[in-house]
């Protein structure tokens, strides 16, 4: 059985340490990134409304997978977390911007999240096969 080393990356969120997680884990071909809201962690901000805080959710996983060796086109799954159903739309619009064939798998759920300006989280996994 060949040596698979874990590893985390972190964005440098207090967060992080707070609850004791990483932004992401490496286990081998497989990069889970935890849920990631729309905060931009440079500056500590998070924009006003869905569909800005989606993109800058997908920013900060694109910058987690680029420290895995990955890109968002290797996401195999993604979970969806909004605080209002009618989000559902535009933050799917963008999804599908994002993503090309084969499509990652996706569950989308309405929620409560921990702050009260947060309207999407977004959970995903990838799986980057060695070359």
């Amino acid at each position: 059985m060949p040596n698979i080393k874990r590893r985390a990356i972190s964005s440098g969120s207090k967060f992080e340490t707070l609850a004791g997680y990483s932004r992401a884990i490496v286990d081998g071909e497989f990069i889970f990134i935890s849920g990631t809201v729309g905060y931009d962690f440079k500056t500590g901000a998070i924009p006003e409304g869905a569909e800005k805080q989606t993109r800058q959710a997908l920013a900060n996983i694109s910058e987690a997978l680029a420290q895995a060796n990955a890109t968002l086109q290797d996401i195999v799954r993604v979970r969806v977390f909004l605080t209002s159903r009618d989000d559902i739309l535009p933050v799917s619009k963008i999804l599908g911007e994002t993503f090309a064939d084969p499509r990652p798998t996706n569950t989308t759920v309405i929620v409560t999240l921990a702050e009260e300006e947060m309207r999407v989280e977004l959970e995903v996994t990838a799986l980057k096969r060695a070359d």
